[in-house]
């Protein structure tokens, strides 16, 4: 009978000391778990950096180095032949604890027996922190709507002034207007933590539109000057001088109007009407089309009643370069044909002393 009790107190002993050492293990276990608990599990990074076996205020300044430092730097910003420093502070915010719950997540989402084999064998819990941070997009457009202001300009058309009998032409400029929706998503790129932390370089161009003039140095095409003191009719091309020509303006007692005109007739071998003026009462009410009309066979009119650039029959050459007309421009035969084959309806015409 001794026998079994022996073997019996022996197993009993075996037992109570296995579960002695399993309760100190697992006490062991729970201590080493509990002492690791402010540690970060090995496998975690953030941006690039191994966060194993840091304290929390370890994360926190590798974050501050790894993280925010880029992400708050300075951005350049250009455009227009210009540069601003676009301050990151007040647009940009980190959300530093937010990314430090998230390197201990794996710890704490790890069974007991998961944590104490990655603790015993360096079994890493790996996980990719991802940069936590907002960016303030109304803060951005109202830099944005403040930098605008001092880009955008309306395009300035091109002008032809006269000066005495000859054009000077003032040339035409291109605007400019920024494109703010676009310039906000650039800018916004720049500001994220895929740019930031990808690339050292920190430059944004502004996206500036070249709104066009409506009016161009081109735009300028035929244009006639007259002088009635000199007799001369000056056509230019823009502000070059193309043709000058001889004429007969107005005499004294009809003389030929000042103005800025335009060209309102081209008409060839048109019949004379009779104005019945007095100087034209002994002739007849009309006169056929044609060289001997007395308005020749060629008649140029502008935007002033029965004023016209017209040749003459061969009795009246004797009258060009003198004031002799009745209020039109009289010009040679075959310089009123090459004046109207350069010149076109709407084409102006400015008649000065």
């Amino acid at each position: 009978m001794k026998t079994p009790n022996t073997a019996s107190r022996i197993l009993q002993v075996l037992v109570a000391t296995l579960l002695f050492l399993f309760s100190a293990s697992l006490a062991w276990g729970v201590m080493l778990d509990y002492q690791s608990r402010g540690i970060v599990s090995k496998g975690v990074t953030v941006a690039g950096h191994d966060l194993s076996g840091m304290t929390e205020a370890q994360v926190r300044a590798t974050i501050k180095e790894a993280v925010s430092a880029p992400m708050l730097r300075p951005v350049t910003v250009t455009g227009d032949k210009k540069t601003w420093t676009l301050d990151p502070k007040g647009i940009v915010t980190i959300d530093a604890d937010s990314m430090i719950n998230a390197a201990y997540s794996p710890k704490r989402t790890a069974t007991l027996l998961e944590r104490l084999n990655s603790q015993l064998t360096g079994q890493p819990l790996p996980a990719d922190i991802k940069p936590v941070y907002s960016v303030h997009s109304a803060a951005i457009a109202a830099w944005v709507a403040r930098t605008a202001t001092k880009v955008d300009r309306k395009p300035v058309d091109a002008t032809r002034k006269l000066a005495g009998y000859a054009f000077k032409i003032t040339p035409s400029a291109y605007g400019a207007k920024v494109d703010r929706t676009n310039a906000v998503a650039r800018i916004s790129k720049a500001l994220s933590a895929e740019t930031a932390l990808s690339s050292a370089d920190r430059v944004v161009t502004l996206p500036v539109g070249l709104p066009k003039p409506n009016v161009v140095q081109s735009s300028f095409k035929a244009a006639i000057v007259v002088s009635l003191s000199q007799c001369r009719i000056r056509l230019y091309d823009g502000a070059k001088l193309i043709k000058s020509y001889s004429c007969a303006p107005g005499q004294p007692a009809w003389p030929t109007p000042t103005g800025d005109f335009k060209i309102d007739s081209k008409l060839a071998d048109a019949p004379w009407i009779n104005p019945h003026d007095s100087w034209s009462a002994s002739m007849p009410d009309v006169i056929p089309g044609g060289p001997d009309n007395p308005m020749g066979d060629r008649k140029i009119g502008i935007n002033y009643a029965g004023v016209f650039m017209h040749g003459v029959p061969p009795g009246e050459f004797g009258s060009i370069g003198t004031q002799a007309s009745h209020g039109c421009m009289r010009m040679m035969p075959s310089a009123v044909h090459d004046l109207y084959g350069r010149v076109h309806i709407g084409n102006p015409v400015f008649i000065r002393d």
